[in-house]
C-alpha cells in the first residue's frame, strides 16, 4: 500500500493522460467546416474546400478521410515561442518549402526552396503557417499525384476553407500540443 502512495509523488506519474487520437468531423451545415475533438474538448476547424473525401488527388481540395499520424511540428520562431510538445520539433527556415510538383522526385517532401512555382513555401506573409503539424499523408510510400502537404495549421478568420488541411485557432495548439502522445494521430471522419 505504501508503495502505491509513493508513486503519486514520482515525476511523470499521475499526470494527465497523453492523447493518442484526435478526431475531426465535418459540420452538417457546411462540409468545409468541422470540429476537432481532443480528449473532452471540441474546437471548430476549417477543412478542405471540397470537404472530406476518400479519393484524394493533388489540388482537389479534399481533406482525406483516414487516420493521419502526426509526424512533426514546425514553427516560426520569429513569430511564436517554442511549442511544448513530445513530437519532433523544428524551426521553419526562410528557404523551407513543401514540394507539390508531381514531376519532381522530391514530391510531397520538405525541401530547400526550389526554383519554379510548383512549391508551397512555409514562410508566409500571413500567419497560417506560424505553427504546422505535418500529417502523414501519402508518405509511406509517396505516390505522385495522390496529394501532398496535408497539414494541421492555423485557420483564417471565419474558418474559410483550406486546400485540404485541417486548420484551427492559435489557442488550440497551446492547449492541445502539450497533451499529445508521440504516436498521436488525427482520425478524419
Amino acid at each position: 500500500m505504501r508503495n502505491r502512495e509513493n508513486r503519486a509523488l514520482r515525476p511523470g506519474w499521475g499526470g494527465p493522460r497523453r492523447l493518442t487520437t484526435l478526431r475531426v468531423f465535418a459540420s452538417v451545415q457546411d462540409r468545409r467546416k468541422g470540429f476537432l475533438l481532443a480528449g473532452g474538448a471540441t474546437f471548430p476547424c476549417a477543412l478542405g474546400r471540397s470537404g472530406i473525401g476518400t479519393l484524394k488527388r493533388e489540388g482537389d481540395g479534399l481533406t482525406p478521410r483516414t487516420a493521419l499520424p502526426l509526424r512533426s511540428v514546425m514553427f516560426r520562431a520569429d513569430r511564436i515561442g517554442r511549442p511544448h510538445t513530445l513530437l519532433p520539433l523544428r524551426t521553419i527556415r526562410p528557404r523551407d518549402a513543401w514540394c507539390d510538383d508531381v514531376a519532381d522526385r522530391r514530391y510531397n517532401r520538405l525541401i530547400d526552396r526550389p526554383p519554379g512555382e510548383a512549391e508551397e513555401r512555409l514562410t508566409r506573409d500571413d500567419h497560417l503557417y506560424d505553427v504546422i503539424v505535418e500529417l502523414g499523408w501519402n508518405d509511406a510510400p509517396v505516390i505522385r499525384g495522390r496529394g501532398s502537404a496535408i497539414f494541421w495549421h492555423l485557420a483564417r478568420p471565419g474558418f474559410t476553407p483550406t486546400a485540404g488541411c485541417v486548420a484551427v485557432e492559435r489557442h488550440v495548439f497551446a492547449k492541445v500540443l502539450p497533451r499529445l502522445a508521440r504516436n498521436c494521430r488525427i482520425l478524419v471522419r
